[in-house]
């Protein structure tokens, strides 16, 4: 047990440091893709066939990209990424090229939740709003998204954890945090205390996230 204690003690500074770099990709990504996802999910939900803003062109579009990119594997989805991230942030490897396909990963995955999330606004609060005069841009500020915003936060949760996921192989692509860490120096070089301490970490970490969300959530849904 003391030799337990005596690893994790020698440990600590890197794995706070790991654990800081995985919130960073984590953070710096949700916001990103969350922003991009948010836009992506409301344009395909208000453009669809009987919405305030019926475009079945730009709805066919969105949501064939969605569906094309949602469902591909993140590992493979950030290297076929490394060329236009290369073009983008100027390098196709290192953590800035991994919040840049974890951005755009997300942005396509959170697109999908926030459409599921808010074709369930009841369709005669739209109508009533309509009824009013209020414009369709006015309609989707005040009344679609206010409506759908409880879903939305657990939405957004179960987002934030499959991001935390997917940061876990940024060591593919020469990025760090508490994935790679736990790869490298964990399984690589069998010490068990290692991988074990960032499998607690990643877990904590998801628990307070999935927790903060389910609150928010139920405070939004009271009002």
């Amino acid at each position: 047990m003391s030799d337990i204690l005596d690893r994790l003690s020698g440990i600590a500074p890197d794995l706070l440091e790991q654990t800081g770099i995985t919130l960073w990709l984590v953070v710096a990504s949700l916001i990103f893709g969350g922003i991009g996802g948010l836009v992506v999910g409301t344009t395909i939900t208000v453009t669809r066939r009987g919405a305030i803003l019926e475009q079945p062109v730009v709805y066919g579009i969105l949501n064939a990209l969605v569906n094309t990119i949602r469902p591909i594997p993140f590992i493979i989805f950030l290297v076929a990424m490394q060329p236009l991230a290369r073009a983008v942030v100027g390098r196709g490897i290192g953590n800035e090229a991994i919040i840049f396909a974890l951005s755009l990963a997300a942005t396509f995955g959170i697109a999908r939740i926030v459409e599921q999330n808010l074709v369930t606004v009841d369709p005669g609060v739209i109508e009533a709003a309509r009824s009013t005069g209020a414009s369709p841009w006015r309609i989707i500020r005040t009344v679609i998204l206010p409506e759908g915003a409880g879903p939305l936060i657990l939405g957004y949760t179960f987002a934030t954890v499959a991001l935390i996921d997917m940061s876990a192989v940024a060591g593919m692509a020469g990025g760090e945090g508490l994935g790679n860490y736990a790869v490298a120096y964990g399984f690589r070089q069998f010490d068990e205390v290692v991988t074990w301490s960032a499998l607690v970490i990643i877990i904590v970490v998801t628990q307070v996230v999935q927790g903060l969300g389910n609150w928010l959530a139920r405070r939004i849904l009271r009002r």
